[in-house]
């Protein structure tokens, strides 16, 4: 290798990847706690929030200025104090210009800012206008009284104040959220009214406890007219540990029978509950539903029209359905994660916050007294030193023209300081006249009344704390407003179950052989009657009501189940049942069961088979479907027929060599799956080769009449006849009369 490129490593620092890569992460994450994510106690802002503010106070933008393009604070901002990206930077800035983010904006912003409905719909920064609000002069009025720490800024060049003087705890007025490595703060807004008073208190009363402190802050106060409707019990116990959640309900009215949405949760979007209602509607889970509209304009920022369908709807159970399934009712996270006055992050509980704040702003009020009384002081030895030259003019001025070095003259001859002395040599003319004399006599006395008034409130506690507690009334007086959001005791939202939101009407079931499905109005319905596709033909009818569960049997014993409001109209050609669901390959369905969840069916096989089971034990929600029904290798399920009463009903099976026994149904049991009790005897061995195997199966009532289809000829059983038919469980049966042996399918009618 050339000696240029080669490489001396002895002088270079050598570490273990280990502890490097442990050190630089480490690096990191305090600096991403400290100095990005999370809030200090004093003035309740990350640094960010901090040197947007600073910088715009600096540029003049106070309340009281006119606007300036945005892009302008943001260039000074990354330029002086936030070497970050713009966009970063703008993004905070606009958070604190929105009303409905800021409970108390500390921008003041002019042009596109963000809608509720979103956000981030804010125009660029070289379409806005901006300065700073009115309350944010609580946060910068102080700020050059020596009350603050000055740092260098980030290349040195500048100083920024390490932390803002704030004059009322804006981290609880405004809250903030933030996440940093391991640990984030989730901290709501409150009150300015009510935390102040907490602070009074505080103050008044050093030992009160979070409960007491609670008589004054009821809750979080978030910027928008929503209730809150965590009961207090959980607020106090959010407020004792710091931790905790808060749940908003949106408030609604009644007017000429719709409901208005007038008022919605922090942070919630109107266009987004609309979507989640239409959603709903779509999936015809809400038939109570007529129409939604939004008419939310200026003069009504939250408008949300929901129409019912008919005046019987009950409004205050549909809107509790809509609190527990929609953005209407939302819940916040509480984690008061914050830095404190020891530099450290921590989780404090009210007591601790408002305690903590109250220590820095004494100190505050302390360094901005201290600062005051200095000057005062060096005021007062200015004009000491000037007093003595009036009262000694003549020789002042014989001193000034006749000695080279008048100064060091002047100090010794009236025993002046270096200060007394260049003051007495800055002085004009005009200044020696008698009224300047009597006026610095007037000033000193001033100066030496403020001065005593300073030194005494410094050197009392108690004075201090009442000064502290007076500027805290007149902010609170000037800034305070009234609680935004509500504190309601409301009943529990619950979403309402989907069945009984469905009108309950009489419904037939019709399934076909290829296994397509629909949903006719009414119990009437002659299923013969409709049109079915190309090949296609009637296979089994089910009578139930549309807010019901239709159950589909397939051949290889599993059962599904759908809403039977789900179901296409009768005046279609229907859906294929497997277009819904996931049936293993090769299977078809073989019927299907509807009605109560209590109603009992009899099932059964074509190995002659079955028992009855309860409806409701085979509903399920799986696309796959539940295994019910044991099959034997070889043979298919029977459709399904519904038991009218299991204590007088009768069964009746026939084979496809026309044998038929009937038995009371008694004789069966119900089970929620298996493969049951014989119903009919059917040899094994012809069973193996089809030679012989059950062909249908029915329950019947004691007077129903029975008819047998045989191909495209029917036969109506007489009452008489039947009772040839009837034998123990399980036996093999008597034969039909010639003719109707080839049987498709048998139905019990009533008489």
């Amino acid at each position: 290798m050339p000696d240029s490129l080669s490489f001396n490593f002895e002088q270079n620092e050598q570490r273990p990847l280990q502890d490097y890569t442990e050190k630089a992460y480490l690096d990191y994450s305090m600096y991403v706690i400290l100095d990005r994510a999370l809030p200090h106690i004093g003035d309740g802002l990350k640094p960010v929030q901090r040197r947007i503010i600073y910088a715009m106070s600096e540029l003049g933008l106070k309340a009281s200025a006119k606007y300036k393009k945005s892009a302008r604070t943001v260039g000074d901002v990354i330029g002086k104090f936030h070497p970050h990206g713009d966009s970063a930077c703008y993004e905070a800035m606009v958070l604190m210009a929105q009303d409905f983010s800021y409970r108390y904006p500390l921008i003041d912003g002019q042009g596109n800012w963000g809608s509720m409905d979103d956000p981030k719909s804010f125009a660029a920064m070289r379409y806005t206008e901006s300065k700073l609000t009115a309350y944010s002069d609580l946060l910068l009025s102080e700020a050059n009284q020596g009350t603050v720490d000055w740092v260098p800024n980030f290349d040195g060049t500048l100083e920024e104040p390490k932390l803002l003087p704030a004059r009322l705890p804006n981290l609880l007025l405004n809250g903030t959220t933030g996440i940093a490595v391991g640990m984030a703060t989730d901290i709501p807004p409150h009150n300015l009214t009510e935390v102040a008073s907490a602070c009074i208190r505080l103050l008044e009363a050093p030992k009160s406890t979070v409960a007491e402190l609670c008589e004054h802050i009821k809750a979080p106060d978030f910027p928008t007219n929503a209730e809150i409707i965590t009961d207090k019990k959980a607020i106090h116990e959010m407020y004792e540990t710091g931790n905790g959640s808060i749940r908003m309900r949106a408030t609604w009215e009644k007017e000429d029978g719709n409901i208005i949405v007038t008022a919605l949760p922090y942070q919630s979007s109107g266009s987004k509950v609309l979507e989640q209602i239409a959603a709903q509607m779509q999936a015809k889970k809400l038939p109570m539903l007529d129409d939604l509209r939004d008419e939310s304009d200026h003069e009504n920022p939250t408008r949300l029209v929901l129409i019912p369908r008919s005046n019987r709807v009950d409004l205050q159970q549909l809107m509790l359905h809509l609190f527990a399934t929609t953005d209407l009712e939302r819940s916040y996270r509480v984690n008061m994660n914050i830095i404190g006055l020891n530099g450290r992050p921590q989780v404090m509980n009210l007591r601790t916050i408002l305690k903590q704040w109250l220590e820095y702003r004494t100190e505050t009020v302390c360094r901005r007294l201290q600062h005051r009384l200095d000057k005062v002081l060096a005021q007062i030895h200015v004009l000491e030193g000037l007093m003595i030259a009036y009262l000694n003019i003549d020789e002042v001025i014989q001193i000034i023209r006749e000695e080279d070095k008048p100064k060091d003259v002047l100090m010794k001859r009236f025993k002046l300081s270096d200060i007394q002395a260049d003051a007495i040599l800055d002085l004009r003319l005009r200044k020696l006249a008698k009224l300047e004399e009597i006026k610095i006599k007037g000033e000193l006395d001033e100066l030496n009344a403020e001065s005593k008034q300073l030194n005494t409130t410094l050197g009392s506690q108690q004075r201090l704390k009442t000064l502290v507690k007076k500027e805290i009334q007149a902010d609170a007086k000037e800034y305070g407003d009234k609680r935004q959001s509500p504190i309601k005791q409301v009943e529990e939202a619950k979403a309402i179950d989907e069945n009984s939101l469905i009108p309950t009407e009489p419904i037939t079931i019709v399934l076909s052989d290829k296994g397509w499905v629909r949903a006719a109005k009414g119990h009437e319905v002659d299923p013969l009657s409709l049109n079915y596709k190309s090949g296609d033909s009637f296979k089994q009818a089910s009578l139930g009501r549309s807010n019901q569960q239709a159950v589909f049997l397939d051949s290889s014993g599993r059962c599904y189940s759908l809403p039977a409001h789900s179901l296409p109209s009768a005046r279609s050609l229907g859906e294929p049942v497997s277009a819904r669901l996931t049936p293993p390959d090769g299977v078809t369905f073989e019927g299907v069961m509807a009605g109560d969840p209590d109603s009992l069916y009899l099932v059964g096989t074509e190995a002659g088979y079955g028992f009855m089971l309860k409806l409701e034990d085979v509903y399920t929600k799986n696309r796959n479907g539940k295994a019910v029904i044991s099959v034997t290798a070889g043979c298919n399920v029977l459709a399904p027929s519904r038991v009218n009463d299991p204590e007088l009903d009768w069964v009746a099976a026939v084979s496809n060599i026309g044998r038929m026994l009937m038995f009371p149904i008694t004789e069966l049991t119900v089970l929620s799956k298996g493969k049951g009790l014989k119903i009919i005897q059917i040899p094994s061995a012809k069973l193996k080769t089809r030679e012989e195997y059950v062909v249908a199966l029915t329950a019947m009532a004691e007077t129903d009449k029975l008819v047998i289809y045989s191909g495209k000829k029917h036969m109506t059983m007489p009452t008489d006849r039947q009772e040839y038919y009837i034998g123990e469980r399980g036996r093999r049966g008597n034969m039909l009369p010639n003719g109707y042996r080839k049987v498709s399918r048998i139905e019990a009618v009533s008489a």
